[in-house]
């Protein structure tokens, strides 16, 4: 459990950021096509940061140990993000404060998941990843629900156009503090193992680093990395640019669908209040059902149960997309598509890991890691360089019906999972 628990303080961070970052946006005067390309933070700094802490931290041995300085070094900018976001009075100090945000957190995030992969046995790592995956929705829950917490004990939710409410100050101000807090008990609680031949990794730490070997290196490994990577690349595109679309939109679309509400009215307040919420629902049941997931992977095998998560959310997710046919959704409408993405979402978090960790080898996982991020970055980019145009133009301008694109997504990546080969074995 220790293991794991810096995962919850990053997620906490995560869900501040994507329960609250379109709302700020709109605040402080963004339109709404516009907001995607805003949002380019989290994908290029994760496409551009991952692979290389991950190729750096397979590298890396000191006191501290091998991934835990990352740990350490992105938390502490990460706490800095999260305290300077709330004081933006402008979309560019928001974006900037976004961008040193997602960069800290990435150079925290990617050795978590080489970090189980390098503490586990082959036949334990499906069980760490779901134990993350307890972590993250713990985390991403009660982050989610803080604003509305902290709004029903008297914090005001007003705030003039162009200013942030001091419900989200107060929220980011707390995730600061847990972030780190949760990063710092990972690192004291539990060792890291040095390299078997010691001797060997410190004379290859004595070569004078290469730059041009390095990415000959990470070029040639990127080239022949292993089958079952390939086609879960395929999955995790087609995964991460439903859940894209659910973050970038899902909270400007329901305030004008469901509350009828404009950005500079308590009412748009109230709605970005429960945006957040809805995401804490899912985040929940993530939550709970992670322990059920961990039950299951003693029955089924990983690849089964990705299959029928992905199409409970796509089903969930898809069905907003039913407000282009004229169906309306109340407020307490939205819970059951939560619900569903929630399922989804507890297994996004943990099975393609454990279908990964065990097709890759051992002295290169942080590596492959940091590469399998680009199947979860690239398809974010696509959506943030090209959806707003198609929902503006295809959708109507409709956000809601944008996140029903989404489930149709989820629906493709439960297709092609179908094709990716299957290693693990159930858990004894």
């Amino acid at each position: 459990m220790y293991m794991c628990l810096g995962f919850f303080g990053i997620q906490f961070g995560w869900a501040l950021q994507m329960g609250n970052m379109s709302a700020i946006y709109s605040r402080l005067g963004a339109k709404e096509d516009q907001i995607p390309l805003l949002w380019l933070a989290a994908p290029v700094t994760g496409l551009l940061v991952q692979p290389i802490v991950g190729y750096c931290s397979d590298k890396t041995w000191c006191s501290m140990g091998r991934r835990r300085p990352y740990f350490l070094g992105g938390a502490i900018f990460a706490s800095f993000a999260l305290l300077a976001m709330p004081h933006a009075s402008a979309v560019w100090m928001a974006v900037i404060a976004l961008w040193i945000l997602d960069t800290s957190v990435n150079v925290s995030m990617e050795p978590f998941r080489a970090f189980v992969g390098d503490i586990l046995p082959e036949n334990q790592r499906k069980t760490g990843y779901a134990m993350q995956s307890v972590m993250i929705g713990a985390g991403a829950v009660i982050a989610s629900f803080l604003p509305q917490i902290l709004t029903s004990w008297g914090v005001s939710i007003e705030a003039p156009l162009g200013h942030i409410p001091n419900t989200i100050k107060y929220a980011f101000y707390i995730g600061a503090v847990v972030l780190l807090a949760a990063i710092v008990a990972t690192i004291k609680t539990t060792p890291e193992y040095p390299p078997l031949d010691m001797e060997a990794f410190n004379e290859a730490r004595k070569r004078k680093f290469d730059v041009k070997k390095a990415l000959s290196d990470m070029w040639q490994a990127f080239i022949t990395m292993p089958k079952t990577m390939c086609r879960l690349a395929v999955v995790q595109f087609f995964t991460w640019a439903a859940f894209m679309v659910m973050w970038v939109y899902f909270t400007v679309g329901i305030a004008h669908s469901v509350f009828n509400a404009v950005p500079g009215t308590p009412q748009y307040e109230l709605a970005a209040n429960w945006g957040s919420s809805c995401f804490g629902i899912y985040n929940g049941v993530a939550f709970l059902f992670s322990f059920l997931l961990l039950w299951l992977t003693t029955k089924f095998s990983a690849k089964i149960i990705h299959i029928i998560c992905l199409i409970i959310g796509g089903i969930g997710l898809g069905s907003l997309g039913l407000t282009l046919f004229g169906v309306h959704f109340t407020k307490m409408g939205l819970i059951l598509p939560m619900i569903c993405v929630g399922i989804a979402w507890s297994s996004i978090l943990s099975m393609p890991y454990a279908l990964l960790s065990n097709a890759l080898p051992a002295e290169k996982m942080g590596f492959y890691m940091g590469v399998f991020n680009f199947f979860i970055v690239i398809p974010q980019i696509c959506v943030n360089l090209f959806f707003g145009p198609f929902m503006k133009h295809a959708l109507g301008g409709s956000a809601t019906a944008a996140v029903g694109v989404g489930g149709l997504s989820l629906l493709l990546a439960a297709v092609f999972m179908l094709f990716v080969q299957d290693n693990t074995q159930k858990a004894s």
